[in-house]
């Protein structure tokens, strides 16, 4: 079974996080809420307030198969915020991982250096964010371990494209009509 890390900050897309981590576990992959926020708890952008399952510094990430980055702009500054976090984005890649970001949160790859020669989407205003990469405005778009997708109504586009990867595309099939998404 594939193992995901989706990585919480106060400020973050609540739609976003949810949506992917959702149909992630519909398809049977084991996904770990991680706070990078010193606490359980954390502010999503739109005041809903949710629990992580961990919250960083108490919690292995190494281990996984993919490390996923919601949006929003105060969640993704957070985020970006986290050292150690922007270390293992780094190390997965480097060990043929998967990493997977959307709306502002590619901002966070292309920053730290990982877009370059890729293609990549993010939400309109952070292009310029995206050190490196092809910008291109397609939804959801996968180059070599990188997947980004462009915002909200993204979503679960983003999660049916990562059981695709992780499990099968049999499986992000068998998803996409039972929760009747075209």
């Amino acid at each position: 079974m594939s193992k995901v890390f989706a990585f919480l900050a106060d400020g973050f897309e609540e739609v976003e996080a949810i949506a992917v981590i959702d149909i992630l576990r519909r398809a049977g992959v084991e996904v770990v809420t991680v706070s990078v926020m010193g606490r359980y708890e954390v502010r999503g952008s739109h005041a809903i307030d949710v629990k992580a399952d961990a919250v960083y510094e108490r919690c292995r990430v190494s281990d996984g198969d993919l490390l996923f980055l919601p949006g929003g702009g105060l969640g993704t500054e957070n985020l970006y915020n986290c050292l150690a976090l922007r270390k293992e984005l780094r190390s997965y890649l480097e060990r043929g991982k998967r990493v997977a970001a959307i709306c502002a949160a590619p901002s966070i790859l292309g920053r730290n250096g990982l877009l370059k020669g890729k293609k990549a989407t993010c939400y309109p205003g952070f292009e310029e964010t995206l050190a490196g990469a092809e910008y291109t405005r397609q939804g959801v778009i996968t180059d070599g371990a990188i997947t980004t997708a462009r915002g909200m109504g993204f979503a679960v586009d983003l999660g049916l494209e990562l059981v695709g990867l992780l499990v099968s595309r049999e499986k992000e099939s068998e998803i996409r009509e039972s929760i009747q998404h075209p």
